[in-house]
């Protein structure tokens, strides 16, 4: 840290020992001027002229008063105004106790708004100007008469200067902590989405391959002794299954790397080209499934193509946990107006569907985060979700997604 900052530092925590600075060197400035003649034979001398004790208290209370300038910059313009102009109606010679007022004038300045220092800085430089002119030996025209006028209008305007500055930099410096608390809240935003996107991708994987895991193995398990050719090839989906899941896994922990790691999966996401692959494995764990995949019309963007694969594939994972050993289900997959609409449906018994009991409209009440994922999902892409048992026995999931072209328009 360098002397200059560090003084800066202790100026700032320590503002009337630096007003108290001022006011000695000011009163300092002002005993010296007293002693200079500026109407000399030859030109100004220093010396030849002596200030009166009424000149010296004035210019010692005006001082004094400069100590108290950032407590009461009013109350000191007024006492500094005053003593000036006592000072020239009654020195004789004058002394420059005027040099207080602009200070005092200078300190108001910078501590108001501008239509108030233009207001305050003409009533001052007429003020002292007038009765500069008006009264004293010298003629109106004089040069310290001028001078006062001049130097309470340089203090007006360079105190109007010093507060626009201080406004200045203190909007920047709010603009920038501004800037900076945005760019913290939005990267935490941005690492809670990320979270509970990655959370959404692991449990849509998880729940669905060891679900058919569990069907496979117990199917295995069922008929190992009986009809060990069936067990075997229950144990193979198993493996398929399983293989599967690693592979997806392996996909979604590759988001956590980072960008331009060699080891990063480069294949594309899921979506609605791998529908019948995804529909024969639940075929292979014995759920019926009959798909009504309409014209959906142009290319859907990344986004909701994984959206619109995800929800089947947790729905028909809902269907193949909960619904019954002897329910069926129907997916359709349908383009109305500028959405896709995705309906999966099962007519098994009149059972709470997956991750915990839902209401008629499929409001989360309990349980796990299937359905709450697929809502958040859909919501996250500008659509609606409903979930809920329907009429007769059976469970319906219908999802509205917005339709986009692959370039990110708006059908």
């Amino acid at each position: 840290m360098t002397t200059l900052v560090r003084g800066r530092g202790w100026a700032r925590t320590h503002p009337l020992a630096v007003d108290a600075v001022l006011a000695t060197a000011v009163l300092v400035c002002m005993v010296v001027g007293s002693f200079a003649e500026p109407y000399g034979e030859h030109g100004p001398t220093w010396g030849t002229r002596t200030p009166d004790a009424p000149s010296l208290l004035l210019m010692a209370l005006g001082a004094l008063a400069l100590v108290f300038r950032r407590r009461a910059p009013w109350s000191v313009l007024a006492a500094t105004c005053a003593a000036s102009i006592v000072e020239l109606l009654t020195g004789e010679p004058r002394a420059p106790v005027v040099m207080c007022a602009v200070i005092a004038l200078f300190t108001v300045a910078a501590t108001t708004d501008r239509s108030t220092t233009w207001r305050i800085g003409l009533v001052t430089m007429t003020g002292l100007t007038g009765v500069a002119m008006l009264s004293g030996p010298l003629p109106w025209y004089a040069q310290e008469n001028l001078g006062i006028f001049a130097w309470t209008g340089m203090a007006s305007a360079a105190g109007d200067a010093v507060r626009s500055r201080r406004a200045f930099v203190d909007a920047i410096r709010e603009r920038a902590e501004r800037a900076e608390r945005t760019r913290e809240e939005e990267a935490r935003r941005r690492v809670a989405e990320e979270r509970l996107r990655i959370a959404r991708d692991l449990h849509d994987v998880v729940a669905h391959h060891i679900a058919l895991v569990n069907v496979q193995a117990g199917v295995a398990a069922h008929v190992m002794d009986k009809r060990p050719d069936q067990a075997k090839e229950a144990l193979s989906h198993v493996r398929d299954a399983s293989r599967s899941a690693l592979n997806e896994l392996r996909a979604t922990v590759g988001l956590l790397r980072q960008s331009g790691d060699p080891e990063a999966p480069t294949e594309p996401a899921p979506g609605l080209h791998r529908l019948d692959e995804l529909v024969e494995t639940f075929r292979n764990a014995g759920l019926p499934v009959e798909v009504a995949l309409g014209q959906v019309g142009l290319e859907l963007a990344a986004a909701v193509d994984l959206a619109a694969f995800r929800i089947i594939q947790e729905a028909l994972t809902n269907v193949q946990k909960h619904a019954g050993q002897e329910a069926t289900a129907e997916v359709s997959v349908v383009r109305v107006g500028p959405n896709v609409e995705v309906t999966v449906i099962d007519d098994g018994p009149g059972h709470e569907e997956a991750d915990g009991e839902r209401d008629i409209d499929g409001r989360h009440t309990g349980g796990g985060h299937g359905l709450l994922g697929m809502r958040e999902r859909v919501t996250a892409l500008g659509g609606s979700c409903t979930a809920g048992p329907r009429y007769g026995g059976g469970f319906r999931v219908h999802a509205i997604l917005p339709v986009t072209t692959a370039k990110g328009g708006t059908a």
